[in-house]
């Protein structure tokens, strides 16, 4: 049985407030773990992609909102270490 995707509320929050919660709460996940981010900054359409590509998290969904916009983000994969 798969788990309840999680859900964080930026909504009201300007740049560059969204990304760095985002940043945040995604470095205490599991890696492969998988939120949904809800904002209403429209800098989100761009920053939050952005933020993704930079730190390998993977941008699995955007969806447009009533409120703004919505973003399912998957952390990235644990790194592994060599020997």
């Amino acid at each position: 049985m798969s788990r309840p995707i999680a859900v964080y509320d930026l909504r009201g929050l300007n740049c560059p407030l969204p990304v760095l919660k985002a940043r945040k709460r995604l470095a205490k996940m599991r890696p492969g773990a998988r939120i949904w981010l809800e904002t209403t900054d429209p800098l989100a359409a761009i920053d939050i992609p952005a933020f993704c590509s930079e730190t390998g998290h993977v941008l699995v969904e955007t969806q447009p909102a009533e409120f703004g916009h919505r973003f399912l983000v998957s952390r990235r994969p644990a790194r592994s270490v060599s020997p």
